[in-house]
């Protein structure tokens, strides 16, 4: 209830002191699917830079009025996830919107292997003669100098294509979007096989990430990077068979995966991991689920569950959502915490600006005695996400310090795909 605050109390000497007022703080009761809605709402209203669903920086910071899209490293993975998300709304909904969001986000996917001009050769990111842009990473201009695009592709923007690519091709009625998506995965695929499992720049020389041969998982750099790169090649070669039906991807996974035993490296990784990145987490399960949803091999389908298991031994603590339901399409009778995993997807905030968060003095905190890859302190306590830094999957969960002062707004899709996910694979009904 309102309630009408006293008058102003006159000091000494005449003045009056500060007039102090009434805090009014009111919990509205909300579905899951309004909350989704309403994420939709911000992504169409800030977030959507040409179909790709973008960064928003504030100019000012806390104002939304003063939003400004901007590219990103990671246009291609984020807007990937997104639309693989809306191919889930719309089969559990049939959709008319769903279906006209994915389209639109899935051409813009499809269109960053365009504008580069080298056939499976996807950019980072693009923009229009004009746009914002920052000074960071490589940039192009196409011939005609009305687009620059963003090279240096990182195995991200791979890994998101082909989930798409396999989920849209699944779940989507429209057959001349599929065959596009057919041709497109098919143009990339033979970009890596003919290069020798090499993502070829325009310069000749592969990308900084785009690595997936023997000789790279040989070098003191490589050596880390073995079981989830190993796990990305035959996702991209298993997904890449399905859709397209070209016999060529069904063989080089057979040889990858038993020849030169990349499906044994998989399962290598607490052997040989040498820290832990979240955001390497992102990349290993999303390859997981394409390789879940088309693997029925029983050897295959072992190794994959051993390597699975060992990403799952840090990842069940964080109670990710998108995990949890990627991990019960491989461990299908595990027991895991979704009661956890839905009270993550509760407590992700409406408010998606980058406010300042500091939560490292409080007592109920227990910080962990070294810090995190970066340097930053972490906890070992998990706190919700309502109370932690925004941060999309790829975060450290456990970084209770962060924000940037509210000179950001987060476009909210990291909660749109592991909600419509599980509303496909049944493990909630509705609401």
């Amino acid at each position: 209830d309102r309630v009408r605050p006293p008058p102003p109390a006159r000091a000494a000497g005449g003045g009056r002191r500060p007039q102090t007022g009434v805090a009014h703080i009111e919990l509205r009761p909300m579905t899951l699917a309004q909350k989704a809605a309403h994420f939709e709402e911000r992504i169409r209203l800030r977030h959507d830079r040409y179909g790709l669903v973008a960064d928003s920086h504030l100019k000012e910071p806390g104002n939304l009025a003063s939003n400004q899209l901007v590219p990103s490293d990671n246009d291609g993975l984020w807007t990937a996830m997104y639309a693989a998300g809306e191919c889930f709304r719309y089969a559990v909904t049939k959709s008319p919107e769903a279906l006209a969001r994915a389209r639109k986000s899935i051409e813009a996917v499809l269109f960053l292997e365009q504008v580069t001009g080298r056939p499976g050769f996807p950019a980072r990111s693009y923009i229009r003669k004009g746009d914002y842009r920052g000074a960071d990473g490589e940039w192009h201009w196409t011939p005609a100098g009305a687009i620059e695009w963003k090279g240096d592709t990182s195995s991200d923007e791979i890994v998101g294509h082909f989930f798409l690519f396999g989920i849209a091709w699944d779940l989507l009625p429209d057959q001349a979007l599929r065959k596009r998506i057919a041709a497109t995965a098919g143009r990339i695929m033979d970009h890596i096989l003919d290069n020798g499992y090499y993502l070829i720049d325009l310069d000749g020389k592969p990308t900084l990430w785009g690595r997936w041969t023997p000789e790279y998982f040989a070098t003191p750099a490589g050596k880390g990077d073995g079981p989830l790169n190993a796990l990305e090649l035959l996702a991209f070669l298993k997904t890449a068979a399905h859709i397209t039906g070209n016999p060529r991807y069904a063989a080089e996974y057979r040889k990858v995966a038993f020849e030169m035993k990349y499906a044994e490296l998989a399962t290598r990784l607490l052997e040989l991991r040498e820290e832990l990145n979240y955001s390497d987490e992102e990349l290993a399960m999303l390859p997981f689920y394409l390789l879940f949803r088309y693997e029925r091999d029983p050897k295959l389908v072992a190794l994959y569950r051993t390597a699975l298991d060992q990403w799952w031994r840090n990842i069940q603590r964080e109670k990710n959502p998108l995990w949890t339901f990627i991990y019960l399409q491989g461990r299908p009778d595990a027991k895991v915490d979704i009661e956890g995993a839905l009270h993550t997807l509760y407590r992700i905030p409406m408010d998606l600006i980058g406010w300042s968060v500091k939560n490292s003095h409080r007592k109920d905190v227990r910080m962990a005695s070294t810090p995190d890859r970066q340097g930053r302190p972490e906890a070992e306590t998990l706190l919700p996400p309502d109370e932690r830094p925004i941060m999309k999957w790829n975060g450290n969960p456990f970084r209770v310090d962060g924000g940037n002062g509210g000179r950001g707004e987060d476009d909210g899709a990291f909660f749109l795909l592991p909600y419509w996910m599980a509303r496909y694979h049944k493990l909630w009904l509705g609401e």
